[in-house]
């Protein structure tokens, strides 16, 4: 790392003793990138950006919220009646859940559009796929803290999925419960870890950007840089792109906070959580429906599984099918655009994930189970058969020689030189 040359005597005292201001120099800079990221790149940063506010306004709702089964349905309400904008902090932090997922979805789908999984970035996209699984824990804890109805029996269905493992099943839920039902302990224990866990997953996103400064940005073309002339520095060129995202973003953002704060709520958990009366139908929150919708589509008993093992075991499997992305997919070729069958296949798999997103909404009647099914067995079907088939079988189109050469001859109007897979 490369000392900071500055004329600010106290700003140079401090940096020969503790070098923050030559790591952001490096890091955040002068940190060479490829020249021709796109606005899908914007979603990181954007998904960072999202992360603070959440710990911001979360650590605003932990000063007033009491977790207790008896005075948390209270307290929220206390937050949003009596404390000074306490109804703009608890909107802020619950739509921010909602926009939190869908910066991570798009983040994760561009990562699988451009193959930002591939060689050398394994670690990069495990990691990320880390925070993922910790951003759904959290959100699924910070669901119960509201204690209304859905709350309750969302915490009491989920928890119990884990009663389906023999021998311990019964031990982990009761062990996740802090006794034999949900109650005071759970609700307690909930709350410290949706505490918690917000800033492991901010200590991972350091980690995450480690990994990235490490093995470098990928890039729309998926080609490595192979000069300086391939590269500009992240600042200004892409500070200011971030900035107009952040700008876009908090129009859309503050739209459903200020005019539609309860859009993507459940009405039935403003009603306090009754253990003797339970909703006519139990669904989580639309960011966990599609592994809701896996869960459901295994109905019958096989070789001694029951079908809710099974649904269980099918809706794990879908996430830690990610971990392993990198070894299914065995194309040498990184970005879709050079792939015209993986192309639409990638939109097939969106399609899907959408399908089963909606199928997860929907009551379990006999033909909405069997569009369950279907849609599982292509999600599957397409990560363990069709990945590793187009890896063997497709044949890309030819790549650009650099990213100079795909970038700068075409405003000049020359053709792209290009070189074969």
């Amino acid at each position: 790392m490369s000392g900071l040359k500055t004329d600010n005597r106290v700003i140079g005292w401090i940096d020969e003793r503790l070098p923050v201001f030559s790591m952001l120099q490096n890091s955040a800079v002068e940190y060479p990138t490829p020249k021709n990221l796109n606005y899908w790149w914007n979603f990181g940063s954007l998904a960072g950006f999202m992360l603070v506010v959440m710990i911001v306004t979360g650590i605003f709702l932990a000063m007033h919220y009491v977790p207790n089964t008896k005075m948390a349905f209270g307290s929220v309400d206390h937050i949003m009646r009596d404390v000074n904008y306490g109804w703009l902090i608890r909107y802020l932090h619950m739509n921010g859940a909602t926009m939190f997922f869908i910066l991570v979805y798009i983040h994760i789908f561009r990562g699988l559009y451009y193959g930002s999984y591939k060689s050398p970035r394994e670690m990069l996209w495990w990691i990320g796929i880390v925070i993922f699984v910790l951003m759904m824990a959290t959100a699924f804890m910070g669901y119960v803290l509201p204690w209304g109805q859905m709350s309750f029996w969302g915490a009491t269905v989920i928890t119990n999925l884990f009663s389906a493992f023999p021998l311990v099943g019964r031990a982990i839920v009761h062990w996740l419960w802090g006794g034999f039902s949900v109650g005071d302990p759970t609700l307690n224990r909930f709350f410290a870890l949706h505490y918690l866990l917000p800033f492991v997953i901010l200590g991972l996103v350091f980690v995450h950007l480690w990994a990235l400064h490490t093995v470098k940005s990928n890039n729309p073309l998926g080609i490595d840089v192979k000069s300086p002339q391939d590269t500009i520095p992240f600042h200004p060129y892409y500070t200011v792109k971030d900035l107009v995202g952040i700008g876009v973003f908090l129009l859309i953002y503050l739209a459903f906070v200020f005019f539609h704060p309860n859009l993507f709520g459940d009405p039935v958990n403003y009603i306090p959580a009754n253990p003797m009366a339970t909703p006519p139908h139990i669904e989580p929150e639309w960011y966990f429906l599609p592994y809701y919708a896996i869960l459901r589509s295994f109905t019958h008993d096989i070789f001694g599984f029951t079908a809710k093992l099974q649904g269980v075991l099918a809706m794990f499997a879908s996430i830690l099918l990610l971990f392993f992305l990198p070894w299914l997919d065995g194309s040498r070729v990184r970005s879709a655009r050079f792939r015209p069958i993986y192309k639409q296949v990638f939109w097939l798999l969106v399609a899907d994930v959408v399908a089963l997103g909606y199928l997860g909404s929907l009551p379990p009647k006999p033909a909405t189970v069997t569009y369950m099914q279907i849609a599982t067995a292509y999600y599957f079907f397409h990560f363990l058969v069709l990945l590793p088939l187009l890896g063997r079988f497709e044949k890309p189109r030819p790549l650009p020689t650099s990213i100079s050469a795909a970038v700068l001859p075409a405003a000049a109007g020359s053709p792209r030189p290009m070189e074969k897979v």
